[in-house]
């Protein structure tokens, strides 16, 4: 009877929690919806601003080259479909906005196509049970305390981006994490944010990180990676921050208190599960080497996490057809996620097709200003901040940016080490919580955590870094960085 009963109140209490599960999901905004109406502001922006164009040399701007271009914004066009010219621009109608969303799951397949495969690779690892085990362990060696872990977990990701430019090799890393937050009774979005602040604290200053410092720094005619001991100090000054956040965020979190009471398994992990684990540690580190060895790109990474996805299959025993389930299972799980990417390169296309992209550019640039170098060097960090929502991609902004930044630097009396850090400043910011940016996307679908809960979350954290970022471009200019 009593056995009836609580199977009775077991019952009840899931579906009570379906039930305040459904309800959230009816309260919260569908993230396709949000980037779909992005993209039809991007429609609308190509009809109500000017299109213009910048001389260009290769990829990069030409300085002082701006001319606006004849425009036709006459109603056919809304349905016309979309044709490009050199003298004439048009505004990009409805069946052009619809063509891209095609085209930007196209130019985005690298990065979808990867996303998937990790999420396949992680469905093999989440049926081996190797990564409940392997938490169960790490976390009874520091008895389930984050107050320890946050610090160092930080200390490390940051450092990896900050020095090589680690961002993307960390899609494996984030599934781990957000297994451990709910592991100790927390959101997932709290294991997910441990690796995206720590990313966006390496990027907001880059210390030799060469990803953003190759492009920008020469074309302001800097030493590539010079400057780096000031850089350091930021970095230490973001990492602080960041770290503080964090751990307010765990102190806040009511559940976490009752994780302190957690009991932690202290078993052995049984030999497959052992060996899927070494092998996934040493596939990160191979794969840390290699990418920064050899520079792979999308295609690269996707054929290496191809590979060490059956090399985890065969560890861990799973039969030929069990593996390809858990593989398939794993990849659905982002599916919408990989979908909303291409939406996001959809947005940039649009821009560009409607050739708006130059004039707000060219827009944002006008507004820097004449009153100091202080005022320079904020409005710069302004425009970045502005622009990285329209080219979230680091060295394309870099390359259409820096050769208009850098004479307006000199004439403001801003300096280029400066010039580059409001580069940095604005592009990682923005980075942090735009839904246009691929590899943020990318973050929130291996955590399985949506757009808007993520911005309710960072907004705070990006708030403050923004005042940070000010302070410090100050002082640059104060010591005449």
């Amino acid at each position: 009877m009593s056995l009836e009963i609580n199977t009775r109140k077991e019952e009840a209490t899931a579906d009570s929690t379906a039930d305040i599960k459904a309800e959230a999901r009816k309260k919260t905004t569908n993230p396709i919806v949000i980037l779909l109406g992005i993209l039809l502001l991007a429609m609308v922006l190509t009809y109500a601003v000017d299109s213009g164009r910048y001389a260009r040399d290769g990829k990069l701007v030409v300085p002082g080259s701006y001319q606006v271009l004849d425009k036709d914004r006459s109603p056919a066009s809304l349905f016309a479909v979309p044709r490009e010219s050199q003298d004439i621009a048009k505004p990009v109608g409805l069946i052009g906005t619809a063509m891209a969303i095609p085209k930007g799951l196209d130019r985005a397949s690298g990065l979808i196509f990867m996303v998937l495969i990790i999420g396949g690779m992680f469905g093999i690892l989440t049926r081996t049970g190797a990564i409940d085990a392997g938490l169960e362990r790490l976390l009874s060696l520091f008895k389930g305390n984050m107050l320890i872990l946050v610090p160092g977990l930080m200390v490390v990701f940051s450092a990896g981006s900050t020095f090589l430019g680690l961002a993307s090799e960390y899609l494996l890393i984030i599934p781990v994490m957000a297994a451990m937050a709910e592991r100790l009774g927390m959101s997932r979005i709290i294991g997910l944010a441990i690796v995206t602040v720590s990313v966006k604290v390496g990027y907001l200053t880059s210390v030799t990180n060469p990803i953003p410092l190759t492009i920008a720094q020469p074309l302001v005619g800097l030493q590539i990676f010079s400057g780096a001991g000031v850089r350091f100090a930021f970095y230490l000054v973001f990492l602080a921050v960041g770290i503080a956040f964090m751990l307010w965020v765990v102190r806040r979190d009511a559940a976490y208190g009752q994780s302190q009471t957690i009991e932690f398994t202290k078993e052995r992990l049984n030999p497959r599960q052992t060996a899927s684990l070494v092998l996934l540690v040493l596939g990160v580190a191979l794969l840390v080497y290699a990418s920064n060895r050899w520079h792979w790109h999308h295609d690269g990474l996707s054929a290496y996490y191809i590979g060490l996805s059956v090399a985890l299959a065969a560890a861990s025993g799973l039969g030929a057809s069990e593996a390809a389930d858990a593989f398939v299972y794993g990849m659905k799980k982002v599916l919408m996620a990989s979908f909303l990417i291409g939406v996001a390169t959809a947005v940039s296309i649009v821009l560009s097709e409607g050739q708006v992209l130059d004039t707000v550019v060219h827009g944002l640039t006008g507004m820097i200003g004449d009153g100091g170098a202080i005022v320079a060097a904020q409005g710069m960090f302004v425009s970045q901040l502005l622009l990285d929502f329209l080219i979230p991609s680091t060295s394309g902004q870099a390359a259409v940016s820096m050769p208009i930044l850098g004479p307006i630097g000199q004439l403001s009396g801003v300096p280029p080490q400066t010039t580059v850090m409001a580069f940095l400043f604005g592009n990682g910011l923005t980075n942090m919580i735009t839904p246009t940016s691929g590899t943020l996307l990318a973050y929130l679908a291996t955590a399985q955590v949506g757009w808007g809960r993520w911005a309710k979350f960072i907004f705070p954290l990006w708030i403050i870094f923004s005042l940070v970022a000010m302070i410090l471009l100050t002082v640059s200019i104060e010591i005449g960085f």
